[in-house]
């Protein structure tokens, strides 16, 4: 991989507005393994474009820190009751995004269906049972919280697994 080593360290960001689910995972042999997972919280009372500034700063100094070789986001779908959602959404995305592409990192959008499909073994999965998948999948003894963690472990884990087939979960 890049920056001369063996294994690829991932980078799985879950947009949001209010709060950004990120993880940071590479791998030991053929399992994952959690580099940092958390969460990004933005203030809400301040304006959008105050929030993406926090975010794109936020972002960059994860990248920064960890020099991940790739980044997975999720896409951005909505339900046509809510297009305001899906547009402020895709602000967030985009600074990520942003953020990604400007330190050259190839980024791989992820649709929320297929997520769940290959790490919960069903596109319809709950937030729960993907809370429990990848703790299953990382070797955790408590599904992480909140499911904002929980989805962007999960991008992460997705990308892994596209980089190193191999890669499986801890038993």
């Amino acid at each position: 991989m890049t920056n001369g080593r063996n294994a690829p360290i991932v980078l799985g960001i879950d947009p949001g507005s209010r709060r950004s689910g990120y993880a940071v995972l590479s791998s030991n042999q053929d399992r994952p393994h959690i580099e940092e997972v958390g969460v990004i919280e933005l203030d809400g009372s301040l304006e959008l474009e105050d929030r993406l500034v926090v975010l794109a700063d936020e972002i960059s100094a994860i990248i920064d820190q960890h020099q991940p070789d790739c980044a997975a986001l999720e896409g951005v779908f909505s339900h046509g009751k809510f297009p305001r959602s899906a547009l402020i959404l895709g602000h967030a995305r985009g600074v990520c995004l942003l953020e990604c592409r400007r330190r050259d990192l190839s980024v791989l959008t992820v649709a929320p269906a297929e997520m769940k499909r290959v790490i919960a073994g069903s596109g319809r999965a709950g937030k729960a049972q993907v809370q429990r998948s990848v703790a299953a999948w990382c070797g955790l003894a408590a599904p992480p919280e909140p499911n904002d963690a929980a989805d962007a472990l999960g991008l992460a884990l997705f990308q892994l697994r596209k980089l190193r087939p191999q890669v499986r979960a801890r038993a």
